[in-house]
């Protein structure tokens, strides 16, 4: 399997939960006699379902798993767990504001044992200076505890099928635009590799 065929498969293991959870809860009454509230309970099993699946179809590819993605599951389990089992969509729309929080910890956090932990997931993709690697850990630190607050905004004050939306059709791309920005506000802090700069120098 080339590179370019894992990267577009690991887009998909990425999105495809997202596209159950949020097809089972707007069509889950239609498959099953329930009612249509019904339906995000549905979509919370399905989504622990498929997120297990996703994980294991990783392993199976890359035999590792980075730690968000095992942060992640091990949140979607306990809160989605929560949510079968107690009856209660609370808890599963607290899952996005518990993640973020948990990264956004543990990022700005690390800075105060001058560890940039962020490096230690991007840095096999990617070579800063030490200061570009503080600034991204600051950036995406803040940026997470923002999505937390924006998930507590959007599930407090809307409804259950607005929310399902934010969190399948907003959070990806909000987080897409936020990761090409911020290579745009750092870019000045890459490296770039003596191979390379030799052969700019032969053109």
């Amino acid at each position: 399997m080339n590179e370019n065929t894992k990267k577009t498969l690991g887009f998909l293991l990425e999105v495809f939960p997202l596209a159950v959870f949020f097809i089972g809860n707007s069509r889950a009454h239609q498959f099953f006699d329930i009612e249509k509230s019904e339906n995000i309970y549905y979509a919370t099993g399905a989504f622990m379902v498929t997120l297990i699946a996703a994980l294991s179809i990783r392993w199976v590819m890359d035999r590792k798993i980075a730690i968000m993605p095992i942060i992640t599951l091990f949140v979607v389990l306990i809160f989605g767990g929560l949510t079968l089992y107690l009856h209660d969509e609370l808890f599963i729309k607290l899952k996005p504001t518990i993640v973020n929080v948990i990264f956004g910890t543990i990022l700005l956090g690390g800075l105060f044992f001058k560890k940039t932990l962020i490096q230690y997931v991007m840095g096999p993709f990617l070579k800063l200076d030490a200061a570009g690697w503080h600034k991204l850990t600051v950036m995406w630190g803040i940026f997470f505890f923002c999505l937390a607050v924006v998930n507590e905004i959007v599930w407090r004050n809307f409804s259950t099928d607005t929310w399902v939306d934010f969190k399948v059709f907003g959070i990806m791309p909000i987080t897409i635009v936020f990761s090409m920005a911020s290579m745009v506000f750092i870019n000045k802090h890459l490296i770039v590799d003596d191979d390379e700069d030799t052969k700019k120098l032969e053109k």
